[in-house]
């Protein structure tokens, strides 16, 4: 064999082996789901690469031999190139470094760069190419897949592992990154993995802030009811708010003005709960019920709070204002170190805009910063527990309605030296 057949062989063996290097990271980083929409719209070659894909271990066994072929023809190509021109020492020497250099640079990580960069071109590339090699290397494909299975007798596999929450949010943080979704696609989508774990309890209305109106007021008082508190349902009670038989809207009570009929003839049923209900399993069930509110029960039987359909989706879309509603922030940033901040607001979200790794018992900020300072707070008064200074704004009874809270950041960076 002359030097300058070896050396087009030598060539030939490269580039399969880039090619063959290329296309194991291109199949592996594609993006699956824009490779599935060119499928449906009829691209074949997406087509094929999605059958690939299906039968992955197959596709990359007949990856690895051919690479291997490719690159141990090489090696024995030069060794004979070199071991004829300075002899068998030296050659060997000589063309195992030269080709090592060789396959690192054009057939490791220049083609595996490449492929990085553009891998859904270089699949669909690639594909009718490696769907031929899988056809002519069945039999030995069809040999490391039953080597698999007995290997898979000796080393059980770990069947077990699934993503996890946290792991799935990351993916969503990592892909906003890249610029494959915008802010607001990524907090929806981290909301609806979020909503599995969500109960009553965390979103409910506490009893205390419930607007109802007793079975016994009359239609003037329960109009004047409807016209300051502006919500289109009310829960009704016998006796106390403990006892909540039903719910009345807007339209229904006008039936009562306009048609004679009594209040326990427009009455409609509503859900009772406990707080630890799930809400992926509320929302089916008021679906289901074609109902708009539910009642939070406490372990006595007693009215611990209640929610609507609205609170829910304002969990999985955020706040949802209409032309009555004056728009209020729960958390309202005047810099990186000021918030203002209302009292009933989740502990939980404030932690999370100022990306706190403390974990409270308590689920309102008024919790929070009553167990903070330990004792009730006083309006226009400041407390200070560090990394927190506390301005209480506003009271409403004993609880607060609005106060400032200012990071002290000096604070935090000594905890963390500490810790």
């Amino acid at each position: 064999m002359s030097d300058s057949t070896i050396y087009i062989l030598v060539t030939i063996a490269i580039i399969f082996s880039a090619f063959f290097s290329a296309s194991e990271v291109a199949f592996a980083t594609h993006n699956r789901i824009r490779m599935k929409n060119l499928a449906e719209k009829g691209n074949k070659k997406a087509k094929l690469v999605m059958k690939l894909n299906e039968n992955y271990d197959v596709f990359l066994s007949t990856i690895l031999i051919g690479n291997n072929i490719a690159n141990i023809l090489g090696t024995s190509l030069v060794t004979i190139l070199f071991v004829n021109t300075f002899g068998t020492d030296l050659g060997a020497t000589l063309s195992t470094v030269t080709f090592t250099i060789i396959i690192l640079i054009f057939a490791e990580v220049s083609p595996k760069s490449i492929a990085k960069e553009y891998p859904d071109k270089f699949a669909m590339f690639a594909s009718t190419f490696i769907q031929i090699l899988v056809y002519l290397l069945l039999p030995l494909n069809y040999f490391f897949k039953v080597w698999k299975k007995f290997l898979s007798l000796i080393f059980k596999p770990n069947t077990g592992q699934h993503m996890s929450e946290d792991e799935l949010l990351m993916i969503v943080d990592e892909v906003q990154e890249s610029g494959g979704i915008d802010e607001s696609s990524s907090s929806l989508i981290k909301s609806a993995i979020e909503f599995s774990d969500l109960e009553a309890v965390d979103i409910y209305t506490p009893r205390i802030d419930i607007v109802a109106i007793s079975k016994n007021q009359s239609n003037e008082e329960i109009f004047e009811v409807f016209k300051e508190s502006g919500y289109s349902r009310l829960p009704v009670y016998e006796d106390n708010i403990d006892h909540i038989i039903g719910v009345i809207n807007y339209k229904d009570f006008f039936s009562i003005l306009n048609e004679n009929l009594k209040l326990d003839e427009v009455i409609k049923n509503v859900l009772y709960i406990p707080k630890t209900k799930k809400l992926k399993d509320l929302l089916l069930e008021l679906q289901q019920s074609k109902s708009h509110m539910a009642i939070v029960i406490d372990d006595y039987g007693g009215t611990s709070g209640l929610l609507t359909l609205e609170d829910i989706l304002e969990e999985l879309v955020g706040d949802i204002w209409d032309e009555h509603d004056d728009i209020v922030e729960a958390v309202k940033k005047i810099d990186d170190n000021h918030y203002v901040v209302l009292g009933n607001s989740s502990i939980e979200d404030f932690l999370d805009t100022i990306e706190s790794d403390e974990e409270p018992n308590v689920l309102t900020v008024n919790g929070w910063i009553v167990e903070k300072i330990g004792t009730l707070p006083v309006e226009g008064k400041t407390y200070e527990v560090a990394p927190y200074i506390f301005n209480i704004i506003k009271m409403d009874g004993k609880r607060i309605e609005s106060v400032e809270i200012t990071i002290i950041k000096e604070n935090i960076e000594e905890n963390e030296i500490s810790n």
